[in-house]
């Protein structure tokens, strides 16, 4: 089998178990906006992983599934409450549940499918491949990845009010917000394939460094991709006065000058062309645009470093090709 036909045939399972997912019809207030969600697609990078951590631990990836449809389950009832909390109106291009119900509607639906999400676990506890052993660590990954999640949301949520947020914290943050869910999804498909703890380890760790480097590596596109590819004009996130690791990381270095020009464009809500211009400009200056794009390169190589602990398949080539993909991306 070729990675193109492995990363296809992952791919089909998973849209063919999230379109088999049992979900009610009523009372339609509550599972409508349930279903809605599911159907307005996305990357599905997070179930994706699952099968491939457990194909690359010699695993049956149809063992992990189940892992996959929770994870999958659980980031979109993130970005439910996501969209709650920031009253965004659209989400993946399509109205938001808070914006095409009502923010009730959307806390309740949300509520649902973290429920749902943990009830796809159960398989584990039903089958007689899988220990009593394996079903609690499938359980305590799982939870402890939730809390985590949270944890990652209240951070990023706190520092928004705080001007004291330091380049480390940041990165705390972000293993809470998006690595996680990654390690999680990982580790899932590993218990679910009996992996040794060193392959769990292995699996963890990737996922852990490739979630920061993606974190950062898009706070790095914003302020350098081409726009037309990226989605939104160069220092997009400086125009919103959002905390970035490069602005935090530019506070850190820079004079005093330099500290007043940057936290006065962040805090100016109509700041110009010229004012996010002359902080792009001390990014370049205190040589943090070039200190990051090295650093999102370190934490990719040592997530591809982790598969060093699996022995040659397809699957450990798809993991590869993924990061490898994800290093150069250019939006």
């Amino acid at each position: 089998m070729t990675t193109k036909n492995l990363h296809k045939q992952l791919y089909s399972l998973i849209e063919k178990g999230l379109a088999e997912l049992a979900i009610p019809s009523s009372p339609i207030s509550l599972y409508e906006p349930y279903a809605y969600t599911m159907d307005m697609g996305g990357k599905r990078i997070r179930p994706f992983l699952a099968l491939l951590g457990c194909g690359v631990c010699g695993g049956n990836v149809e063992n992990a599934l189940s892992s996959a449809l929770a994870v999958e389950i659980l980031h979109n009832f993130t970005l439910v409450h996501d969209d709650i909390m920031d009253s965004a109106d659209t989400r993946r291009g399509q109205e938001s549940v808070f914006k095409k119900w009502n923010q009730n509607t959307a806390i309740l639906s949300g509520d649902v499918m973290f429920a749902d999400a943990f009830k796809q676990l159960e398989f584990y506890g039903n089958h007689d491949d899988f220990s009593k052993k394996e079903y609690f660590q499938i359980h305590k990954a799982f939870t402890s990845a939730t809390i985590t999640v949270c944890e990652g949301q209240a951070l990023d949520m706190e520092f928004v009010d705080r001007s004291d947020v330091n380049h480390q914290e940041y990165i705390e943050m972000i293993k809470g917000k998006t690595s996680a869910l990654l390690s999680c999804s990982l580790h899932l498909g590993a218990i679910s394939a009996h992996a040794s703890e060193s392959q769990i380890v292995s699996l963890i760790n990737l996922g852990n460094e490739m979630g920061i480097a993606f974190q950062i590596q898009d706070d790095l596109l914003d302020a350098t991709a081409d726009p037309e590819k990226f989605g939104k004009k160069v220092g997009g996130d400086i125009y919103e006065g959002k905390k970035t690791y490069l602005t935090i990381l530019a506070l850190e270095r820079a004079d005093e000058k330099q500290t007043r020009i940057i936290e006065t464009v962040l805090a100016n809500e109509n700041a110009t062309d010229k004012d996010v211009d002359s902080v792009l400009m001390l990014l370049n200056e205190l040589n943090v645009l070039s200190d990051i794009a090295l650093e999102v390169d370190q934490h990719y190589v040592k997530a591809i470093d982790s598969l060093n602990n699996f022995v040659d398949s397809d699957f450990k080539h798809e993991l590869k090709n993924l990061l490898i993909f994800l290093k150069n991306r250019d939006h």
